[in-house]
């Protein structure tokens, strides 16, 4: 049976085509461009979440399909514009958590020796700080916006990704393409942009998946402790007043199910694209679903068949 590997080429068509023909994939892109549409092309078609539009707590109705919150706001328009604005935090979050990670593991891992020691004791600082405390104190102190929460989740949630790059260098400082490369006479910036940087590509695309994961929670979690701009709209600040307003308690769920549903929604795409692109770009998954589909092919279980690596010499 031929080895497998990933996708051919490193473009975006091929990582494209790869998801196309994953069904976990395929569904989380599909679930992810659905929101993305909706967060893009929906305000046009809404009014001002903000405007005072019916009775407050209004049950879900014809002209308000999600009723209206204690305000007398439409609940759906709220929604539909929060989604930009949730989306939008989350994943510039998602970029610039692993963005800074790379900027201290890839050195840390390539050049070893001291910068190694003070890189690692920088990010183990901040590992070994509780994260969820550490950004309501940091939030509390500063100004109520959403860069004040996108800096917060920034400062608390790249340490972790560091880690994991510079572990991921130092496995590759060994490989022979990057010693070639050193025997070249290639400098540092080439090696580690154009060497070590693609080889890790896979690994990038998850870290951002997976941060992006986290921004999305942990924002709509301080915004719904009142530590972000309030009188903004997106999912959290739309808990918040849910809560305000005693939705659960008087049984108003139009208020709180539909962005928490949402949130999970966002959470389980993004998870299902994440566990694609682990299955594309990790040989020995790729190894394991093409024997999978090789004995389905012939009718047999996988369960009951061991594969055996036969020598042709």
């Amino acid at each position: 049976m031929k080895q497998p590997s990933g996708p051919s080429g490193s473009g975006l068509g091929s990582w494209a085509r790869a998801i196309h023909r994953d069904r976990k994939g395929l569904f989380g892109a599909c679930v992810l461009g659905a929101f993305a549409l909706v967060a893009i092309a929906g305000p046009w078609f809404f009014g001002d979440p903000s405007a005072l539009v019916g009775i407050p707590l209004q049950p879900p109705t014809w002209p308000h399909p999600l009723g209206t919150n204690g305000q007398g706001q439409d609940v759906l328009a709220q929604l539909v514009v929060g989604t930009r604005a949730s989306l939008l935090l989350g994943f510039a979050v998602g970029l610039a958590v692993v963005l800074l990670g790379a900027l201290v593991g890839v050195p840390a891992g390539y050049f070893g020796g001291r910068t190694d020691g003070v890189l690692s004791i920088f990010s183990n600082v901040f590992l070994v700080l509780p994260g969820l405390p550490l950004a309501i104190v940091i939030a509390a102190y500063l100004p109520a916006s959403p860069a004040t929460v996108a800096i917060v989740l920034v400062v608390t949630g790249w340490a972790w990704n560091a880690r994991v790059v510079r572990s991921q260098t130092l496995a590759l400082r060994r490989r022979d393409f990057v010693a070639a490369a050193v025997v070249a006479g290639e400098s540092d910036v080439r090696i580690l942009l154009v060497e070590i940087l693609p080889s890790m590509l896979s690994v990038l695309v998850a870290q951002v998946i997976g941060s992006t994961v986290y921004a999305i929670g942990a924002q709509v979690g301080l915004e719904f402790l009142g530590l972000g701009d309030v009188s903004r709209v997106s999912w959290g600040t739309m808990l918040y007043w849910a809560q305000n307003d005693s939705a659960l308690l008087t049984g108003a769920w139009w208020m709180f199910v539909p962005p928490g549903l949402c949130v999970a929604l966002v959470g389980f795409g993004l998870t299902l694209l994440n566990s694609a692109f682990d299955e594309i770009s990790n040989p020995r998954l790729a190894l394991e679903r093409v024997w999978r589909a090789h004995l389905a092919s012939r009718g047999r279980a996988p369960e009951r068949s061991t594969p055996v690596v036969r020598n042709h010499a």
